[in-house]
């Protein structure tokens, strides 16, 4: 069976699974542990471990503990309205905690749903699939939390074919009958001269503006679960990288019943290394 190699292992998250399981570990005991609830889906970041690794262990390890789950639908990557969406297939994708199985008959689903919504998704190859940190970085957590559970991959654009593509998520579980966990991945603000986005300085003042007014903004749109909001607003704002697979998993999330968002935590690498430039992170679980 093919698969697909990790390409962050070693660098944004650890080679080993000692290490990795060292590190879960220990974000669970000094970062207040899970959160109690009957939670299905969330929005994790994806910066390397030493950054956001606790707020995403700390969310994904929340979900779905009074439940068994048949498959976990995992959106994000880097897109362009323009851009089609995308998802592995088949084969299998490499974990320091063993190789996750990718669920092929509900991908195969999922693309005859989407393409009833007039959604054309792109079936990509364990060689073909991009390697990208955000649905990576994720991977060994899901592994760890979720065991043998299969996944499915998706990169969602903005725009409306991120709603449709939620939808054709959610009728391709149902007809498969199938119970879904479903975590999309964005970071927030990505500000300084090293983003080219610097609209109000630099310094303790530019931190103090992209916690409580930019990404402010773009938590409240995830909390509230509006789609198109969270789209409207990373236009506007440019305060998500990948609001079409946020978009995407609270359309979900929605279908699936959900209606409370609740926020986990709230940080940015200038809480770690201060300076002109930096990103915000967030975690948020559904229930």
């Amino acid at each position: 069976m093919e698969r697909k190699r990790a390409a962050f292992r070693g660098t944004w998250y650890p080679e080993t699974k000692k290490e990795c399981e060292s590190k879960v570990r220990k974000y669970l005991k000094d970062d207040k542990g899970i959160i109690k609830g009957d939670f299905s889906g969330c929005i994790v970041p994806h910066a390397g471990w030493y950054f956001s690794g606790s707020i995403a262990c700390r969310t994904i390890a929340s979900l779905n503990q009074n439940r068994d789950i048949d498959a976990v639908a995992v959106s994000g990557l880097h897109m362009h309205g323009s851009d089609s969406p995308l998802l592995l297939g088949s084969g299998l994708w490499e974990t320091p905690f063993g190789d996750i199985d990718i669920h092929e008959e509900l991908g195969s689903s999922i693309i005859a749903h989407a393409g009833a919504e007039g959604i054309k998704i792109i079936r990509e190859s364990t060689q073909t699939f991009p390697e990208e940190n955000t649905i990576e970085l994720q991977l060994p957590f899901i592994k760890y939390f979720f065991k043998n559970t299969p996944i499915v991959p998706l990169g969602v654009p903005p725009g409306r074919a991120a709603i449709k593509t939620g939808i054709a998520v959610f009728n391709a579980a149902k007809d498969l009958k199938l119970n879904i966990a479903v975590i999309g991945s964005t970071d927030l603000t990505h500000y300084g001269q090293s983003f080219g986005f610097t609209p109000v300085g630099g310094g303790k003042k530019a931190y103090e503006w992209v916690k409580n007014e930019n990404d402010a903004d773009a938590v409240k749109a995830l909390i509230a679960m509006d789609a198109d909001q969270i789209i409207k607003t990373s236009t506007l704002n440019h305060n998500m990288c990948c609001s079409g697979a946020a978009a995407a998993t609270v359309t979900i999330c929605k279908e699936l019943g959900l209606t409370q968002g609740v926020k986990v935590e709230y940080a940015s690498s200038y809480n770690r290394s201060p300076g002109d430039s930096f990103v915000g992170y967030t975690g948020i679980l559904f229930q």
